[in-house]
């Protein structure tokens, strides 16, 4: 079990990399393949940012009348999503600083998402995040998607944490709902603008507004007390 006082849980799409351009492609492409032209555009696709992919199909679906199993979009969506990310997914300058500061410091790190195991994995892989981040957890092994905290707490445990030791880092409501659901704190990054003032947002414990093009390795790492030129 860890003794660091400090774990640090991130959500991957929309926080370290910024790959929801391809699940919007990727939805696009499986909703016109089963129901021809629709009004799905990037507006529509926002608000569907912080949720699962199995969670949105289920609701895109009969929106738009399609009545093939969900488990199929499922299959037609991963696909094409894999393909899009292998092609191009590009991690947060910042972010990735970040990441690579908490790992030479020695900070239990996790990233728990909504996306499919297999998803994460070329995320990270492509990205050669995997060198700094290997405990993984997927909306898909667990009972509950965001914005419950199934995802969260699975990840604490995997990490060997406390829940309450642990800091969320979220660009989404569904997921800052999640991380409070599981006792840790929040810190918010919004995606879209326009929801830095959700009520989920303003009840996190450290809010960025401007999210990716606000936040700094150094700020963060100052809020968490760990910058290591502290001690130089």
């Amino acid at each position: 079990m860890s003794t660091h006082h400090t774990a640090v849980v991130f959500d991957l799409d929309g926080t370290l990399v910024d790959s929801e351009p391809n699940y919007y492609e990727a939805t696009r492409r499986t909703l016109t393949a089963f129901a021809g032209d629709t009004d799905f555009d990037w507006e529509r696709h926002t608000g569907f940012i912080g949720i699962g992919t199995l969670e949105s199909l289920e609701i895109l679906g009969p929106r738009y009348g399609i009545e093939a199993p969900v488990e199929e979009l499922l299959d037609a969506t991963n696909r094409s999503y894999l393909e899009l990310a292998r092609a191009s997914t590009p991690v947060y300058p910042e972010m990735r600083t970040f990441v690579e500061r908490l790992y030479a410091t020695g900070v239990p790190m996790a990233v728990a998402s909504g996306s499919s195991r297999a998803a994460i994995e070329v995320v990270l892989t492509g990205t050669g995040l995997d060198a700094f981040l290997t405990t993984l957890v997927s909306a898909e092994e667990v009972d509950r998607g965001k914005p419950e905290p199934d995802v969260f707490l699975e990840a604490a445990r995997r990490l060997g944490v406390d829940p309450a030791r642990c800091v969320v880092f979220e660009d989404a409501p569904p997921g800052a709902l999640a991380a409070r659901a599981a006792g840790m704190r929040c810190v918010a990054l919004p995606y879209v603008a326009a929801t830095a003032d959700d009520p989920a947002f303003r009840a996190a414990d450290l809010l960025f507004p401007g999210g990716q093009t606000e936040f700094t390795a150094r700020a963060a790492l100052d809020w968490l007390e760990l910058d290591p030129s502290r001690s130089r």
